[in-house]
Parts: structure tokens; C-alpha cells; sequence
């Protein structure tokens, strides 16, 4: 079953709609990005979802002090990279990782071969200049056909409920990740359109998880 990352959340109406729809993942943006939440913000929806629910802290070329501090919050199961970030980096830290990389031609896929033991996870995106992740746009998704892959792949890159679908079967990925496409500004999520692009890329109806409010 692909697994479903809703990432750039900003709202606790999001992320409870997300998790009520069945997503398996939320992402939070500690980087520079239109989509950008502070630890402090990001802990006061975290706080707010239910179990069983994947959360992924998205950062770039962070600080010592940036990075000690996503860690030693123990919200995340997961740090997402999508800077120049060494391997040994990633190796070290004692949390799951997932390493993201621009694609742009099938000779960038080989940047991967020196995180296969450092990351637990892939994502590539859509290589844009100047720009680490979040770029709305899809890539040309034949140029991963016959690749294996060291780790799962998350594919990202302008998903939606209109290319999803497609994306999934051309690529094969271990799981989506969507964002911009399913936005009616940065970081204000359209619920019908996230459903859709859940249901579309579970191949089913969405779920209806039942979401418990934790008071704090």
C-alpha cells in the first residue's frame, strides 16, 4: 500500500483533516519557505493529532543548534535534508532520516549512491535552481523506470489528484508526498483536493480515522 506525506502543514485544521482522511504522514517545514513553521508552532499542532501517525520535521542545511533542537524535541520520527548535508550527518543522528534530491536528469539519481547507509529513506523532487524542495512542478518520472533503489523512494514534485495516479504507476515509489497541489495558498490546505489526492493514490475511498482532540 503506498503511504501518503502531506507535508508544508501550517494549520491544525489541516493536519487533523489530513490524518481524519487517512494520510500516513505529516510534514512540517523548518526551512526557508513560504511554508515555514517554527519548532513552537509546529509543537502546538503535533501535540494536537492522533496515534499512529507519522510526523517528519523538513529542514535544510540547518545549524548545530537548529538540529539539536528538532532532535532533542522528540516530535519527529523522522528528519527530512534537502540541503548539502554530508552522510555522516544523517548517520549520526539518532533518529530516522529521509534524504531529498532534485531530479532533473537520471545521472543526478547517482548523488544517492553515498546516502545509501546514511538515510532510511529517499525523496526526489523536481531540480529547480535556487530552490530545495517545494517546487509545484512534476519531473520526468521515466527517468526512474529500471532504477533500484538502495532505500524506499518518496516521490514528490507537484502531486495531486489530477497526475497522481499516473506518477504512482510510471514510478513505482515506496510512498507520495504532496503539498502545492492540493493548496489554495501557501500552506492553507484545500480539503477536497487532499482527499482526492489520498483516495486517488490509495486506490480506494479515503478513510475516516477517527481523530481524538488531545487536551493539553
Amino acid at each position: 500500500m503506498i503511504r501518503v506525506k502531506v507535508c508544508g502543514i501550517t494549520r491544525e485544521e489541516d493536519a487533523l483533516e489530513a490524518a481524519r482522511l487517512g494520510a500516513d504522514a505529516l510534514g512540517f517545514i523548518m526551512a526557508q519557505s513560504p511554508r515555514r513553521v517554527s519548532l513552537g508552532q509546529a509543537a502546538s499542532i503535533i501535540q494536537r493529532l492522533p496515534p499512529f501517525l507519522s510526523v517528519v520535521g523538513v529542514m535544510a542545511d540547518p545549524t548545530e543548534e537548529e538540529l539539536r533542537e528538532a532532535v532533542e524535541s522528540r516530535m519527529f520520527d523522522y528528519l527530512q535534508f534537502h540541503g548539502n548535508e554530508p552522510p555522516s550527518l544523517l548517520a549520526n543522528l539518532p533518529i530516522k532520516t529521509i534524504k531529498a534530491l532534485g531530479i532533473s536528469l537520471r545521472e543526478d539519481l547517482e548523488a544517492l549512491e553515498s546516502y545509501k547507509e546514511a538515510a532510511h529513506f529517499f525523496l526526489l523532487d523536481t531540480k529547480v535552481k535556487g530552490v530545495s524542495g517545494g517546487t509545484g512542478q512534476p519531473f520526468d518520472w521515466s527517468l526512474l523506470q529500471g532504477v533500484r533503489f538502495s532505500r524506499p523512494f518518496i516521490l514528490a514534485g507537484g502531486l495531486g489528484p489530477k497526475n497522481i495516479t499516473k506518477a504512482i504507476r510510471q514510478a513505482s515509489p515506496h510512498g507520495v508526498d504532496i503539498n502545492s497541489a492540493i493548496e489554495t495558498s501557501h500552506g492553507i490546505k484545500d480539503h477536497r483536493l487532499m482527499g482526492m489526492a489520498i483516495m486517488a493514490a490509495k486506490g480506494r475511498t479515503p478513510k475516516t480515522r477517527e481523530v481524538i482532540i488531545h487536551d493539553t
